[in-house]
């Protein structure tokens, strides 16, 4: 019988570990990290930029996270459908968050060409050096949190925060 090498599961899985409970310290941190990334950035801003980083790594529980709190706090449906073609749909959001989404896109999928000048160039004249930061460590933090969730199997539609 050959096995699909793409696949790594086995006859029983082990069970995946509950990242709050086993590394508190570790958990602790990353939260202390998200609520400091946030400061002083747009909530709605903040919102985009875990949405499209989400659905960059493929992680449905923090994208049905992130997509409910953009609802809660306002969000349209039309732009929130918008976020994964948001270069195609440029109209539908800001110049400024253009350049955040750009950045996120570029740190997100960094090994591919790291963070080009131009992106960074954009970035740069939409945000001061210390919104550019934070959204730096916004877009680091949710990358963590989504390679998190996807490690420990969370499933999209249980809020487990």
């Amino acid at each position: 019988m050959t096995t699909n090498p793409s696949t790594h599961t086995s006859e029983v899985a082990a069970p995946r570990p509950q990242f709050a409970k086993s590394a508190p310290k570790a958990f602790r941190a990353l939260v202390a990290l998200d609520a400091a990334a946030r400061e002083g950035l747009d909530p709605a801003l903040v919102e985009l930029v875990q949405i499209r980083a989400s659905h960059l790594n493929h992680c449905a529980y923090c994208l049905h996270l992130h997509t409910g709190d953009a609802r809660k706090a306002g969000e349209s449906e039309d732009r929130l459908h918008m976020v994964a073609v948001w270069r195609e749909a440029r109209h539908f959001f800001t110049g400024r968050e253009q350049a955040a989404l750009a950045l996120t896109d570029a740190v997100t999928l960094v090994a591919g060409a790291g963070v080009p000048d131009d992106v960074h160039a954009e970035a740069a004249a939409c945000f001061d050096e210390r919104e550019l930061s934070q959204l730096l460590a916004l877009i680091c933090t949710i990358n963590t949190w989504n390679r998190v969730a996807l490690a420990t199997g969370k499933v999209a539609g249980t809020d487990e925060r």
